[in-house]
């Protein structure tokens, strides 16, 4: 029965990939579980998106954002980030495994995907600081399943 005991609990103590069953990903990190939203354009005098996006609360999303680099413009949504929960952040240099935000930031042309996961209800906007056009706006509304 020791042998049993301890086997499991070094088993256990494995780091997750050492342990890989090969299964793959279940439940909201499910491939079946993910959808890509329309890419949000950074370009000076442009409107962001064509339409609101509309999300539903736990399924995992990925949103590029493409900037064409004819301006260095930010993205703030404060709320917006803490109604969902960010994976992660792909950029041409690297992966970003943020563990909070509030914005975004592309100075030169490039993209980024954020994946995320919609977690709380609601109406959230991603937006140009300063900007007053409505064109200069992300809307994501997040309903409940």
């Amino acid at each position: 029965m020791k042998r049993i005991i301890i086997a499991a609990s070094i088993i256990l103590a494995l780091p997750a990939g050492a342990r890989d069953l090969g299964l793959g990903p279940a439940g909201v990190l499910a491939g079946s579980n993910k959808e890509e939203l329309e890419p949000i354009t950074l370009s000076a005098g442009k409107p962001l998106t064509d339409a609101p996006y509309m999300l539903t609360s736990g399924t995992y999303y990925e949103l590029t954002i493409m900037a064409d680099g004819t301006t260095a413009q930010k993205l703030t949504g404060g709320d917006f980030f803490r109604a969902v929960w960010v994976d992660s952040i792909e950029t041409e240099s690297g992966t970003i495994m943020p563990t909070g935000l509030n914005g975004i930031a592309m100075e030169d042309e490039g993209e980024m995907t954020i994946g995320f996961i919609a977690i709380i209800p609601g109406r959230y906007v991603l937006s140009i600081p300063g900007a007053r056009g409505d064109t200069q706006k992300a809307v994501f509304n997040i309903m409940g399943q």
